[in-house]
């Protein structure tokens, strides 16, 4: 098992046939889906995105208006990544990506290990399901459970970043990708929300501690042409809970929604 014990660090070993131990007795259990949780604080509430959240971004998803993007991210990840190589995608959320991801690692190695973890159980939960190949955990990307120098590929894709802790789990000269939203990303559906929407503020190329091999953006636009994309796209998306409630029954009573998608897909490589 790649994935430590997130309380000491020590290394989690078989216990019984669903338990992991570290060797000062932190123990942590399987579930039934096959993940482990490892998140210190998951007796408090519920963290990440919540089950609407969850649900809605996997309707959106199985659309496949994100497809192209998922493609395209998978490709760079392909080619950097080494044979029977580590990757980790950190907030893999119910998983479309990253199950896109290992089935281009798998076909090419079959070899390779994909690690991945959410602070969302519920997202867990059906990551798991949809690919059981991969090795899962509930955890947070500020408190990765896992060694230094542990994985030779990182991605993190629309989720928090922890600099520090992508650094720290990578190889030397190991790959990060990022992905993130373009200025004009979801620009139409803003625009049928708020009477004055707003552009996203650019993000910096330069990361510290990391050499920028190669930036692409996909852009393109889609059009939502049914009550029920456009609900599954607000849903899933942060709108949802930073808007009134006279801007949430605008945008639900449309019919149909034209809106640009645009992703930025950065390959970076750790300079040490």
């Amino acid at each position: 098992m790649f994935f430590v014990c997130p309380r000491c660090g020590g290394e989690l070993t078989s216990a019984s046939e669903n338990t992991k131990k570290c060797p000062l007795g932190h123990s942590f259990d399987r579930a039934r889906e096959g993940y482990y949780n490892l998140l210190l604080s998951s007796s408090h509430g519920v963290h990440g995105d919540n089950t609407e959240m969850v649900r809605a971004r996997r309707t959106f998803l199985s659309y496949g208006l994100y497809e192209p993007m998922a493609k395209r991210v998978a490709e760079a990840i392909v080619s950097v990544h080494p044979f029977s190589g580590v990757l980790l995608d950190m907030g893999l959320g119910e998983g479309y990506y990253t199950d896109m991801v290992e089935r281009g690692i798998f076909a090419r190695d079959g070899e390779s290990t994909v690690l991945g973890f959410d602070i969302s159980k519920e997202a867990v939960k059906l990551a798991a399901r949809k690919n059981p190949r991969l090795a899962l955990a509930v955890a947070s990307s500020y408190s990765v459970p896992l060694s230094d120098g542990t994985v030779d590929t990182v991605l993190n894709l629309f989720s928090p970043m922890a600099v520090s802790e992508v650094r720290r789990v990578l190889k030397p000269r190991g790959h990060f990708i990022f992905v993130y939203p373009g200025i004009e990303h979801l620009f139409g559906l803003k625009s049928a929300i708020y009477q004055t929407p707003y552009k996203n503020k650019p993000e910096p190329d330069e990361i510290d501690g990391f050499e920028l091999l190669s930036k692409d953006e996909l852009k393109y636009t889609v059009t939502l042409d049914s009550k029920e994309k456009i609900r599954t796209l607000f849903m899933m998306t942060p709108y949802a809970y930073r808007t009134g409630r006279a801007e949430r029954e605008r945008v639900l009573s449309l019919d149909t929604v034209t809106t640009e998608l645009d992703f930025i897909i950065n390959v970076y490589r750790r300079a040490e």
